[in-house]
């Protein structure tokens, strides 16, 4: 039993693994595998999900498992249940919890104190690390690699960017560009423990507050939308800082063989130009689906003890059960 909130609660092996383990799901022969069968995976959502929440519950059934889903409205936590009191009643109930809350982390860590149950992290306001892990699924998938890659991220610094830099800076030889608007960066723990992990790795993380003076040379362009899922901006002139942060074509001037990646939902018009995303240098959309495969990589990590299983000899059908308070 393991559990998943931070990049930083995984070891380089760990880290690796997992993103190896989605680039062989993502391949197709691995999916025979059934290591969830008899375990039952719940899976909470706070706020809105389209790809992350699809992802975790595919993947467990084609894992073997069984779902639970619950909705922002189905815990006793929005009458007054302490996050402890849910975790210990949960956890006599499932073997795995995937939950998004959009708040802090300090609330998974929270499901966590209990001995029999898995919490993996779909985002909380600091880190988003399954996006993570599926981003890098998708370099591996598309590269061959995560090694040596040139990364320049556009746009806010919010919790994708955070669980991006927390995990690329574990890969000798990348180069992390992240370009912010002024007062939307990342924040300085993230930066921090990113820059302590590059020191050590031979990587590095540079931020500027600019889209001056770009390297080029990029392998990958990443964006995400300017209006991160569960919050809101005080500043009403937010997007006229925003605007020079917009991918456009003109980016692949001086990196012509550039990948576009994003993490969806995309508004095309905003953070990036249509002709960008339905362009042909866009894999963001080969990238959602990596999400499942990554997905199924996290579930049979945070519950078998050795990593890749054997292909189960009988299929076992897993059921999905709409939770009830």
């Amino acid at each position: 039993m393991r559990h998943l909130i931070s990049i930083d609660d995984l070891t380089d092996a760990e880290l690796r693994r997992i993103v190896d383990r989605g680039a062989e799901f993502s391949a197709g022969p691995a999916r025979r595998a059934l290591p969830l069968d008899g375990q039952v995976v719940g899976v909470y959502f706070a706020k809105t999900s389209t790809r992350t929440r699809t992802a975790f519950s595919s993947g467990s059934l084609r894992l073997g498992g069984s779902l639970v889903s619950y909705g922002p409205g189905d815990l006793q936590l929005n009458t007054g249940e302490t996050t402890e009191d849910t975790g210990r009643v949960l956890s006599g109930m499932l073997d795995v919890l995937v939950a998004r809350t959009a708040g802090p982390e300090a609330e998974l860590r929270g499901w966590a104190r209990q001995g029999t149950m898995s919490v993996v992290n779909a985002m909380t306001a600091e880190e988003h690390p399954t996006q993570a892990l599926t981003d890098l699924t998708t370099l591996v998938r598309h590269f061959g690699r995560v090694e040596g890659l040139r990364i320049l991220y556009t746009g806010e610094g919010n919790n994708t960017a955070a669980a991006l830099a927390l995990a690329l800076t574990r890969f000798p030889g990348v180069h992390f560009e992240v370009r912010t608007p002024p007062g939307y960066g990342l924040d300085e723990t993230i930066v921090r423990r990113a820059r302590a992990q590059a020191a050590r790795t031979g990587a590095a993380l540079t931020e500027r507050h600019d889209m001056e003076e770009l390297a080029g040379g990029y392998d990958v362009i990443y964006t995400t939308r300017w209006q991160t899922t569960g919050t809101s901006k005080p500043d009403p002139h937010w997007r006229t800082l925003f605007a020079p942060f917009r991918v456009t074509p003109a980016l692949w001037g001086t990196s012509p063989n550039a990948v576009f990646m994003h993490d969806l939902p995309a508004h095309r018009g905003e953070e990036v130009a249509a002709e960008v995303l339905d362009g042909p240098h866009s894999i963001a959309f080969a990238q959602a689906t990596n999400k499942m495969h990554s997905a199924m990589a996290v579930l049979e990590f945070v519950r078998t003890a050795n990593g890749p299983q054997a292909p189960a000899t009988a299929p076992a059908a897993g059921r999905e059960l709409v939770a009830a308070r």
